[in-house]
């Protein structure tokens, strides 16, 4: 599986149909021709991933996210919003869920009417999108339900002989999956479908107050299936002095903030208690500990604000496959 720089290469092979790991900035992405269902089709069958679960599309900018969505017939405010909103936080960690244009296959979209679609913050992805003739459908490259990867060797290391290129950016900046919201057509306001790389305070601050999307059985968005994210190795969440009484004698892998613990293996995801660094180290953190010795993880909650919303979101979602409680806790 070759890893390389080579946008060229990348684009030519996109172009035939194939599969490319992309950078960036939230984590690397597992891309193909969104206009093409035959190549599509086929990050499902690399991730194993269900076909109920949406994709988010990959735009170059708001000129080419309007090719994707219709926003024909929606309210002028609606539209104004979805602009405003576009012209904010693109290129960045912010995925928008909107009325899908008809071109768009259904096996993008899992069926629905509405489509999710995104700007990335990073150079070498953007000018790969530039290059091309269509967007890119592309979820994170790792097995569906495992840990998203942040860097090319994570994609390397967990999806073997099943990319063609891996496009290599460095290190993914954000470290986790962007923010989903969307336009609520029973409700008439936005809704949050996954906290994210973009603490949704600041979407907040252009459109006013977004609601809280309920979970269901079949996703209305990328990213809303319960268990997710998930190390093999079972992970518990909250008090972790409390944790490590429970699981006295067991071999502790833990993840805080900043505080320390004698445990068998520790990852302090930010000493300067900073919730951007600490997003940008928690795929990693728990790919160490899930490789390492330890025989369980516990993770402590995070602050409930900014980027802590969506850590807390990624490890309840890495818990909820041992323990499908901890989603609703």
């Amino acid at each position: 599986m070759p890893i390389g720089s080579n946008t060229k290469q990348a684009a030519e092979l996109l172009g035939q149909g194939d599969l490319v790991a992309i950078p960036t900035e939230t984590v690397y992405g597992l891309a193909a021709n969104a206009y093409n269902p035959e190549a599509v089709l086929k990050i499902f069958q690399a991730k194993q991933r269900p076909a109920f679960d949406p994709l988010i599309v990959h735009v170059h900018g708001p000129e080419q996210a309007m090719e994707v969505a219709d926003l024909r017939g929606l309210g002028e405010d609606m539209r104004r919003q979805a602009e405003a909103l576009m012209a904010r936080f693109w290129p960045g960690p912010l995925t928008l869920v909107l009325p899908k244009a008809k071109h768009v296959p259904d096996l993008v979209t899992s069926g629905l009417d509405t489509v999710a679609v995104r700007t990335p913050a990073h150079p070498m992805t953007l000018a790969l999108l530039r290059s091309l003739e269509f967007p890119l459908a592309a979820p994170s490259a790792n097995p569906f339900g495992y840990i998203s990867p942040t860097t090319a060797q994570h994609v390397a290391d967990q999806l073997g002989g099943k990319v063609p290129y891996i496009l290599d950016g460095g290190p993914c900046t954000v470290g986790v999956e962007s923010t989903i919201i969307g336009w609520d057509a029973q409700l008439r306001h936005w809704v949050l479908y996954r906290p994210g790389g973009l603490p949704v305070e600041e979407v907040e601050a252009v459109i006013g107050t977004v609601g809280r999307a309920s979970r269901s059985v079949l996703p209305a968005s990328p990213g809303m299936l319960e268990s997710h994210y998930a190390p093999r190795k079972p992970v518990h969440i909250g008090n972790i002095a409390e944790l490590m009484l429970e699981h006295a004698g067991k071999r502790i892998g833990a993840i805080t903030f900043r505080n320390r613990y004698a445990v068998h293996a520790l990852e302090v995801l930010s000493p300067q208690g900073d919730l951007a660094e600490a997003a940008r180290h928690l795929f990693a953190a728990l790919r160490r500990l899930d490789a390492g010795a330890a025989e369980l993880i516990v993770a402590e909650i995070f602050p409930q604000e900014g980027l802590g919303a969506a850590i807390n979101d990624r490890l309840k979602r890495a818990a909820a496959r041992r323990d499908p409680r901890a989603i609703a806790s």
